[in-house]
């Protein structure tokens, strides 16, 4: 037992596979909740064991990746057949040991393969079962697969990004799958928080769609309240705050971000220009937010005389700005290491493997990590913690249900 794991004791089913289930489970983990993944037995467990082009190992019976390990890091592996009735009574046996079961299918599978509250309720009254689908599971679409690339463009996401001459555009990253699976885990500790005090567990529902038009928050309101449109900005600029965009410097690019009065005046200072600050056009938000241009092009002439490092030096933790790194700088950058977000996680078949570490500390330290459990290598063990024997277990091996 480690002292400074919170969810320790917490136990999770989750018939996860891919992105945004197993990142938001993952989190779970690494505060050290049991997280048993349940993977298919038929067709080598979760797919993206096999998603490269990195692979981990040889063995067609072990499959890994090290894609799978970034989203599975403290995690063991159950392999169970959920479509057999022999199946369903492995899970009916281990439901009464845990606190949620959780699952990121096609809405329209929880309830065919028996996940949900109504037929898992009956053998503990507290648990929490936990949906994460694409559309939902109560509507026209939930049959539907889905993938985050496609809620980033039916949610607006590709309208807002881009340069204003471009194509639309996604976001560099799979952000809608790593939102949902964090808001899945939010909800999933407040089922167990209102389970633990009313004695009744419940269904809670969480679709990568909701959450990507959740994302929208303040240009929503805007729309649905004033009628206004949020279109993309030059220099993937702020839609209001002026300057809040990308910059020239003499090498490359930086982000400045003067969102208040007292960093306006910071950078003016900064880059020697302070008659900005009594020129006309720039005396307020509104007059700089309308000869954004003019501005811009004078930043441009102000920082292109120094470096993206130089200035950095000069103005860094006074002015809010960032230097704009490719990802081997970002990943290598001095300070991420200083801080601990690259972690050593040792693999068989890689045992100098690196991977971010969880972002949340506790009492200052971060979280410890090991690889997720080989394809079912957890199977024997689970259920011979829940009363079966080793013929049993032999038996269901035997049968294709483990």
């Amino acid at each position: 037992m480690d002292p400074r794991l919170p969810l320790q004791g917490l136990r999770i089913l989750s018939a996860e596979q891919y992105g945004a289930g197993p990142y938001g489970s993952m989190m779970l983990a690494d505060l050290g909740a049991e997280v048993i993944k349940i993977e298919n037995p038929h067709d080598g467990g979760d797919v993206s064991r096999l998603t490269g082009p990195f692979l981990l190992g040889n063995d067609p019976a072990a499959p890994d990746s090290q894609f799978f390990q970034s989203f599975n890091r403290n995690k063991k592996s159950l392999t169970l057949d959920l479509k057999s009735a022999a199946g369903q009574a492995v899970l009916h046996r281990l439901v009464p040991t845990c606190d949620a079961v959780m699952n990121n299918l096609r809405g329209d599978q929880p309830d065919k393969l028996g996940l949900t509250y109504a037929a898992l309720g009956k053998h503990r009254a507290e648990l929490v079962c936990v949906h994460l689908s694409a559309y939902g599971r109560d509507n026209e679409r939930a049959g539907w697969p889905g993938y985050d690339y496609l809620m980033q463009a039916e949610a607006g996401f590709l309208h807002l990004t881009g340069e204003p001459d471009g194509p639309p555009a996604r976001m560099g990253l799979s952000m809608v799958d790593y939102m949902t699976g964090l808001t899945t885990a939010m909800a999933l500790l407040a089922g167990v928080v209102g389970a633990s005090r009313s004695g009744r567990g419940c269904d809670l529902d969480i679709s990568l769609f909701d959450v990507a038009l959740a994302q929208l928050t303040y240009p929503a309101t805007w729309y649905l309240n004033a009628g206004h449109v949020v279109q993309r900005m030059p220099r993937s600029a702020h839609p209001s705050a002026v300057p809040c965009e990308l910059v020239r410097s003499a090498d490359g690019w930086l982000f400045v971000m003067c969102m208040t009065p007292k960093f306006w005046e910071a950078l003016a200072h900064g880059v020697g220009r302070p008659e900005w600050l009594t020129d006309p056009r720039f005396a307020t938000a509104l007059t700089r937010r309308e000869h954004r241009e003019a501005l811009s092009a004078l930043l441009d002439a102000a920082m292109g005389v120094q470096t993206s490092a130089q200035w950095m030096a000069q103005l860094a933790g006074r002015l809010p700005l960032a230097p704009v790194l490719d990802l081997p700088q970002a990943l290598d950058n001095p300070f991420a290491q200083r801080v601990g977000m690259v972690q050593d996680l040792p693999h068989p078949q890689a045992p100098d493997q690196r991977v971010l570490a969880n972002p949340v500390r506790v009492d200052g330290q971060r979280l410890p990590g090991r690889v997720c459990s080989a394809l079912g290598a957890d199977s024997r063990a689970l259920l011979a913690d829940v009363g079966y024997s080793q013929a049993e277990i032999d038996q269901l091996h035997g049968q294709g249900v483990v």
